[in-house]
């Protein structure tokens, strides 16, 4: 199967294939760095991502550009209220940002362009699009001309009175129109400003990721990624003044959105104050099991996050690292009684995995995927444990199957620790909690005779790497390795 993405501006999942087929180029969203971005800000660069390494397997090379906004009135407002420059905040949050999506197990993208450092070309753009008659200069300001390009809303197709509604604009003296947007803004003095042909000023936020894109991928790029809530009127601004500076050239050919996390019944944002940080989250919590729940729905789809999620991928990859603990323990044995290596077990990965990807990114069904494999291993093990003598090639079979286990696994960004580095990731006293409980469970079902209950449990803590020890003064455990 070839790779097939739901384009946004055509509303229907397309067959992708690139302008340049030994190299795509995809540019995603970035954060703008004046705070610690939250967990839903953390969706887009996850699935992207996987994205990107799937964009790479098959054409070989990939351009991929993800922005820092850097220069803003939100980082304006912070830096003064701490008396620095607004340099000391977006350096402080943009290496943090860099920070957190690394323990996500977010690649860094190929080119990572900061609005400040593309002024030059942020106001040749906006030079442009005056020469052309699509902005216009105002009272120190420059603005986008919305009535000049009849293609305005294409992208969210929304009437122009919605559109107006929705954009918040405000309704100012200079604007020709109150749905032309702003390009170019003056500075007083107090705030950051480049010089310009209509004074000294700093760009509007839509222009910037307009005027990167094209220094960085070109006039049209394949694939524009972002959160649902860019599409108007973040996305929509830089469709309408990218192809009238490029003289009706397409700007992006896919348009890629992903949904928004709900918490607590709501939309997690800043303005509503129910946001999770990740900064905090990967503290608190195995970073893998925070990506496993970013990819646990798909990604155009809301995703409902919640405490129970994340420990629900905590215990699924518990079971995972279980599956890979106890393949590479038959390995370590076969080697011991054969006295030679195995043969070698390196695979690829799995063409189910591969298929799930090619649909859209269909993470949920490669997570589907992953469990299957896992479960034919566990299966396999267990047949082991109780023959007599295992056979060295159902043996070989369980390792192999291990592999292809952490293979899948790889095009996900999941199951690439060791099993004991996984086991041994020093979890919450929570935790502990948990597990003691569950083996005054377990004792409790033993003395009633539940022993169904009692295996079970057993089993459950097995996986987790919990080794129970009967001892005089009652049962002991510990973390194995």
């Amino acid at each position: 199967m070839s790779l097939r993405l739901h384009n946004n501006l055509t509303r229907r999942v397309e067959p992708f294939e690139p302008l340049d087929p030994a190299c795509p180029t995809l540019y995603l969203c970035g954060p703008t760095v004046y705070n610690y971005v939250h967990i839903g800000n953390a969706r887009g660069p996850v699935v992207f991502g996987v994205l990107a390494d799937l964009l790479r397997r098959r054409h070989g090379a990939l351009r991929y550009a993800r922005n820092i906004t850097d220069v803003d009135d939100k980082i304006n407002a912070a830096a003064a209220e701490q008396g620095v420059p607004i340099a000391t905040i977006t350096d402080r949050f943009a290496a943090a940002y860099r920070e957190d999506m690394a323990a996500l197990g977010v690649a860094p993208p190929d080119i990572e362009p900061e609005a400040t450092r593309h002024v030059a070309q942020i106001i040749a753009m906006v030079e442009a699009l005056v020469a052309s008659g699509n902005a216009y200069a105002a009272d120190g300001h420059v603005l986008f001309s919305v009535a000049s390009f009849p293609g305005y809303g294409k992208l969210s197709r929304r009437d122009p009175e919605e559109m107006l509604a929705g954009a918040r604009v405000e309704v100012a003296p200079y604007k020709r129109d109150p749905g032309d947007f702003v390009l170019w803004k003056p500075s007083t003095p107090e705030l950051p400003g480049w010089d310009s042909p209509w004074g000294r000023g700093r760009p509007g936020w839509h222009i910037e990721c307009s005027a990167m894109a094209a220094a960085h991928l070109g006039e049209t790029i394949d694939i524009h990624a972002g959160g649902v809530d860019l599409q108007f009127p973040h996305h929509e601004n830089e469709i309408a003044q990218s192809e009238c500076a490029h003289g009706g050239r397409t700007f992006a050919r896919f348009w890629l959105h992903n949904g928004m996390l709900n918490f607590g019944g709501a939309k997690m944002s800043k303005s509503l104050g129910n946001i999770e940080k990740v900064h905090d989250l990967v503290r608190a919590h195995p970073p893998e099991a925070l990506r496993y729940a970013l990819l646990s729905a798909h990604y155009r789809q809301p995703l409902d996050w919640s405490d129970e999620l994340v420990q629900n991928s905590i215990n699924t990859l518990d079971r995972l690292y279980g599956t890979l603990r106890d393949g590479e323990l038959f390995k370590a044995l076969h080697i011991i009684g054969a006295k030679r290596d195995p043969e070698p077990t390196e695979v690829s990965i799995p063409e189910e995995i591969e298929d799930a990807l090619d649909d859209d990114l269909n993470t949920p069904k490669a997570l589907s995927v992953l469990a299957g494999i896992a479960a034919s291993a566990r299966q396999l093990r267990n047949t082991l444990v109780h023959a007599d003598k295992p056979e060295p090639a159902d043996v070989r079979k369980l390792v192999r199957i291990v592999a292809e286990l952490r293979a899948a696994g790889s095009a996900l960004g999941l199951l690439q620790q060791e099993p004991g580095a996984w086991f041994n990731r020093g979890l919450s006293s929570d935790d502990d909690a948990r597990i003691q409980a569950l083996i005054d469970e377990r004792a409790a079902a033993k003395t009633s005779r539940d022993f169904a209950r009692a295996d079970a449990i057993r089993d459950q803590l097995a996986g987790e790497g919990v080794v129970l020890e009967d001892t005089p003064q009652g049962v002991r455990w510990k973390r194995g390795s």
